[in-house]
């Protein structure tokens, strides 16, 4: 008798009803992936996925947006502007969901791109901050929380079929 483990991938957490966030997931955690049901991946890492995990989207027919693609050559730095107000726009179309949205380890350009929805949510600097340190540990990027911060939401386009809690 065998039974089936479900194993979230590294820093997965729930942001809002079908939509999710994490680090890239490894064999262990598409059983888990699998029940999430997903429509849409926002990819922000730099670099492609894993090939292992791009045989499971393309099984599972998942749609995968890779927002990630720098020009800067320093890793370190944040995310840009335009990846953000991208990745926006596919967090804020229903059509997507469930979605995913996901960089290499879940910390620093997920965690960007949730305090920029956050903001959008009209949530204060404190809560925003709290949940990005939450999910960045030790390795919290002032970088980023100064993105944050200073984000426009005014530069976001909000569908007229936005998602019930926004």
């Amino acid at each position: 008798m065998s039974s089936q483990h479900f194993i979230p991938p590294v820093n997965f957490g729930m942001i809002e009803e079908d939509l999710y966030r994490s680090g890239q997931p490894n064999e262990l955690n598409f059983p888990f992936l699998e029940k999430l049901g997903l429509k849409t991946i926002a990819w922000l890492a730099p670099e492609e996925p894993n090939q292992r995990f791009l045989d499971f989207i393309d099984d599972q027919e998942i749609q995968i947006h890779h927002l990630g693609v720098v020009t800067s050559i320093n890793a370190w730095d944040p995310i840009t502007e335009e990846a953000v107000l991208q990745a926006l726009d596919l967090i804020l179309t229903p059509s997507n969901y469930p979605m995913m949205i996901m960089c290499n380890l879940g910390r620093h350009r997920t965690g960007t791109i949730v305090g920029c929805l956050r903001k959008l949510q009209r949530w204060n600097l404190t809560s925003i901050f709290e949940e990005y340190r939450r999910y960045a540990g030790p390795k919290v990027r002032l970088l980023n929380e100064q993105f944050i911060e200073l984000f426009d939401t005014d530069l976001v386009r909000v569908p007229t079929n936005k998602p019930s809690w926004l």
